[in-house]
């Protein structure tokens, strides 16, 4: 069985992430890329501190490839930029659960793989959910915009820019799986190592955003101050938001870490698939994100195809790890 500890760490880490994040996309919808700066920035300086031992531990697998792997994941990351242009929470969070499509997708056309007709029609009930939630959320954006034709018709080309770059976001993040597969089974798995080097050398890149982060921080600057709890300490409350978003985030990640080191990795799906529901609930309900029955629809769609991809009813009983026989490579 998997450790209690490790999951409650990701329930608790990964939702608490969502939750800070939500509460910096609402007060300023363009904060992404200073997110996703900070959160580089923290993981890159605990790896270089703990992993990397001060520079002085050379990376086990070449760093070409990490190069290749981290322009991947860098263009993976951006995705919180997503948030600017006119895309909701709940959307962002629905959308991304399709990575099984994309996964299933690239797997056939670079892997050759094949699967059995249940994960095809669970795949199926995934696709038709996000479009269900995609095109319902398209209609309100076009409803809630101004009167003026002109002012709705900006709106939805903004939302279409955004659902394009969680759609180019969804491929790539499954063509870097399909890398870093290919590049385990040469070199072994140093998941700790890749942590570290896919956070590390992107930091460079941020310099084209530099402006747009900068713009922000000013921003977050002048934000309300708030008293730290405990702590005592009073600091502006976007900083704060940004903060335990940023620690939440590092405690998600090491959740997950432990879990593919001592779970199967059909559980740690199922784990993370859990998740995600809870995250969705907790935003419709807590921050009254619009959310109408289709939209519950197209969810429902999305997690019972992605509970029957990973086959968890078939699973449950089990605790160790089960070869796919539905999974062939020509």
């Amino acid at each position: 069985m998997c450790p209690a500890f490790e999951v409650g760490l990701v329930f608790a880490g990964c939702c608490s992430n969502v939750f800070f994040l939500e509460l910096l996309a609402r007060k300023h919808p363009g904060c992404g890329n200073i997110v996703t700066f900070a959160q580089f920035l923290f993981i890159a300086v605990e790896g270089f501190l703990f992993e990397a031992d001060l520079g002085r531990k050379p990376p086990a697998i070449p760093i070409r490839n990490y190069v290749i792997m981290v322009t991947m994941f860098f263009t993976v990351s951006v995705n919180n930029y997503a948030l600017n242009l006119n895309i909701a929470m709940p959307l962002h969070m629905i959308f991304r659960c399709g990575s099984l499509i994309a996964n299933m997708i690239l797997g056939i056309i670079i892997l050759k793989k094949r699967y059995s007709i249940f994960k095809y029609t669970s795949i199926a009930l995934v696709s038709v959910g996000i479009f269900i939630c995609t095109f319902m959320s398209a209609k309100q954006v076009t409803s809630q915009s101004s009167s003026s034709e002109n002012d709705g018709f900006q709106a939805f080309a903004w939302w279409l820019l955004g659902t394009g770059a969680l759609t180019f976001a969804l491929l790539m993040s499954a063509r870097m799986g399909i890398f870093q597969e290919t590049l385990y089974k040469q070199s072994g798995k140093h998941s700790k190592e890749a942590l570290f080097y896919n956070h590390a050398l992107p930091l460079p890149g941020f310099i084209f955003l530099a402006s747009d982060i900068f713009d922000h921080a000013v921003l977050f600057n002048k934000s309300e101050l708030y008293q730290v709890p405990v702590l005592g300490m009073t600091m502006p409350i976007m900083w704060f938001y940004l903060l335990m978003n940023v620690i939440t985030q590092y405690v998600c990640i090491w959740g997950l870490f432990i879990l593919t080191t001592e779970c199967a990795s059909l559980t740690v799906t199922l784990v993370v698939t859990l998740r995600k529901f809870v995250s969705l609930i907790f935003s419709i309900l807590y921050f009254q994100n619009p959310f109408t029955l289709w939209h519950w629809l197209g969810t429902l769609f999305v997690f019972i195809g992605t509970l029957m991809y990973t086959e968890v009813w078939n699973n449950l009983g089990t605790t160790k790890r089960q070869p796919q026989k539905d999974d062939k490579q020509n």
